[in-house]
Order: structure tokens, then sequence, then C-alpha cells
């Protein structure tokens, strides 16, 4: 049992393998590690490369196109 509502058994053993049965609510993923580490890194890939390519907002606040601080 994990937390309240989530169930492992084990279904079978044979030789070095074990088969597992889980219960989850619906609303609760299940993935196996390596489907998720795999689903992990195809996300990592599809976002682009982590480096600053100029698609990031600047953290400075904006001022008027003419350079004088806004108020004055």
């Amino acid at each position: 049992m994990i937390g309240e509502d989530i169930f492992v058994s084990v279904m079978s053993v044979s030789g070095h393998s074990v088969r597992l049965g889980i219960e989850a609510p619906g609303g609760v993923p299940i993935y196996r590690e390596e489907i998720w580490q795999a689903v992990r890194d195809e996300n990592r890939a599809a976002a682009g490369p982590s480096d600053d390519d100029g698609d990031t907002v600047s953290s400075q606040p904006s001022q008027p196109a003419d350079g004088e601080p806004e108020g004055e």
C-alpha cells in the first residue's frame, strides 16, 4: 500500500521476473521508470537547448521608447 488509495501487489513470480499489479485512482498516472525517463528525455529534447537563445523574457522592467523612466 502506498498512501491511502494506491495498492501494489505481486501478481506472479517466474524465475527472475516479477509481475506487479497496481490499483490507483484514475487521476494518478502510473509509469514504469524506464518509460518515465524516456518521456522526460523526449520532452527535454523537444523543448530545445537550455542555453539563453534570445527567446526568454527579460526580468528587467521595461522603459518607454524614448529612454526616459516612466513618471518623470
